[in-house]
């Protein structure tokens, strides 16, 4: 059975069954009562495997900041961690990969100011360290491909934040680009301000495409899906500055804030 057929019997997604095959979430019994049924396993081995999944509920590092990460986000923090590309646009803020923890303490604080200060806390130490991916050895590192407008390098942001991606667009798995001002409209301006494309090369899972908001989140891996954001993608790279120009513009705001 593939793993869209799987999908489709279930009334599950198919990023869903990726994740469950690859260890990457744990499982309630439930649902491993519900997938064997379709797969037509015995009475025995289904009677087993629940048992198992309720012994065994292994979850992601993540998990260990509770309520500082939302459960619609959970997918995400997940995915990321598994994809071997990331391809991040963003319109008004800086990504959180590439954040210090001034500037993302001063992003709770400006989008949750009922949170309390404990809470903000964990939620900046959450979105440091999901940095750590950019830099890890096993598994390797994925590509991130980043472009930022030009007005999230002019908006509420310090030298250090922008000295910050200076020094990681100098990684060899990381190419951050700047849509200047210049430029003009363009198409990403109808993406609502940031998407990111993930790919998981090597694996059965489709190209997915992540969007947030306030309330929560979309999750797009249709082909026809994917293929409109890859076509948003390719017309932003058209109108964005090469690595260096953009390390160069970054470098002359931060030293203008200096």
């Amino acid at each position: 059975m593939t793993v869209k057929a799987a999908a489709t019997a279930l009334e599950w997604s198919t990023p869903k069954i990726w994740r469950i095959e690859t260890g990457a979430t744990s499982m309630r019994s439930l649902d491993v009562e519900a997938m064997c049924k379709v797969y037509g396993a015995s009475p025995e081995i289904t009677e087993a495997l629940m048992g198992l999944a309720k012994e065994t509920r292994a979850r992601g590092w993540w998990h260990s900041y509770g309520d500082a990460i939302p459960e619609w986000f959970e997918l995400y923090v997940g995915l990321e961690s598994g994809a071997t590309r990331l391809r991040k646009y963003e319109a008004h803020l800086v990504p959180g990969l590439l954040q210090t923890k001034a500037y993302a303490t001063r992003v709770y604080e400006a989008g949750r100011p009922d949170m309390k200060r404990e809470d903000i806390d964990r939620g900046v130490a959450l979105r440091l360290d999901r940095q750590a991916l950019l830099t890890r050895a096993t598994p390797p590192a994925p590509q991130v491909d980043i472009i930022l407008d030009e007005a999230v390098l002019r908006r509420d942001i310090d030298a250090e934040q922008l000295n910050l991606i200076v020094t990681v667009s100098r990684q060899p798995n990381v190419s951050v680009r700047v849509v200047p001002f210049s430029a003009g409209l363009h198409r990403a301006t109808l993406a609502n301000g940031a998407f990111t494309i993930l790919d998981f090369d090597g694996s059965d899972e489709p190209t997915i495409i992540y969007a947030d908001g306030l309330t929560g989140a979309l999750y797009l891996d249709k082909p026809a899906e994917a293929a409109a954001y890859e076509e948003v993608w390719s017309a932003v790279e058209s109108t964005a500055l090469s690595e260096a120009q953009s390390r160069k513009l970054i470098a002359s705001i931060a030293e203008e804030l200096s």
